[in-house]
């Protein structure tokens, strides 16, 4: 019987709001066992950007990453995002260590093709995971801490989707243990109307996404990450569930089957 692994991905919203990260680091502090912390920084890149007076595109809520925006985002999500949610961890008990993909090859990926004339830049799209390796780290009693960059093995970081990260991660990890992920948010979960905060479905299969994506129940950022969930599912991870911040006991939220 496979030992059972919790894997959160925080996003960026939650990053920036300190009374909400306090309660999810405590919270995932909390769960016991095995655990990985995904960890997005979006809004913390672009207030950095634009005090160094470079401009943020996105298209679609994709970040254009160009050469100057990459290094944006590697100090802010490889630096001072993930060091100090690393340091808060340590505060709480937990041995963390801050990875990305680069760090001993755990996630390699190629640079996104224009498509649609759309050039994202220095964007990743992953090849692989390395499962292996972090199921090393994590059987040393270190809780991994992956920040939203790879490499293509060639040299180059590659700024990469958060709910990708934590799905591409699930999805590695899932020949080693039994994985529940957790995306956890500013809202209750997947809501029917997104003016009702309680309003939360809490199922939806690849039928029921399907149907929502086309009478437009769901839309916009909402799209990738329930795809990403829909993806982890089917290579094997256990169960998925998109949920609070502050709501990250498996017990709350919209379940993904």
């Amino acid at each position: 019987m496979k030992e059972k692994l919790t894997i959160v991905k925080v996003g960026g919203a939650v990053v920036e709001d300190e009374a909400q990260l306090a309660q999810l680091l405590k919270d995932f502090s909390a769960i016991e066992g095995r655990k990985v912390l995904v960890h997005g920084g979006g809004r913390r890149a672009t207030q950095v950007a634009s005090q160094l007076g470079i401009e943020s595109k996105m298209v679609n809520g994709r970040r254009i990453t160009d050469a100057d925006m990459l290094n944006v985002v590697t100090m802010v999500y490889g630096g001072l995002v993930n060091k100090n949610l690393v340091a808060r961890l340590q505060a709480n008990g937990v041995n963390a260590l801050g990875l990305t993909g680069a760090d001993i090859n755990v996630i390699r990926s190629h640079k996104r093709p224009i498509k649609d004339g759309i050039d994202y830049g220095f964007v990743g799209d992953v090849d692989q995971a390395n499962g292996k390796m972090l199921s090393r780290l994590i059987e040393e009693g270190i809780t991994p801490v992956m920040a939203p960059l790879t490499h293509d093995g060639e040299g180059h970081i590659l700024n990469t989707n958060a709910d990708t990260i934590a799905s591409e991660t699930a999805k590695a990890l899932a020949p080693y243990y039994d994985v529940t992920l957790i995306f956890s948010f500013e809202k209750k979960g997947v809501l029917s109307n997104p003016d009702d905060d309680d309003s939360v479905i809490p199922t939806i299969t690849r039928a029921d996404f399907i149907e929502y994506k086309s009478d437009g129940t769901i839309s916009g950022g909402m799209l990738p990450k329930i795809e990403n969930a829909l993806s982890a599912i089917d290579a094997g991870v256990a169960r998925v569930i998109i949920t609070l911040a502050t709501a990250i006991d498996g017990q709350h939220g919209t379940v993904i089957k």
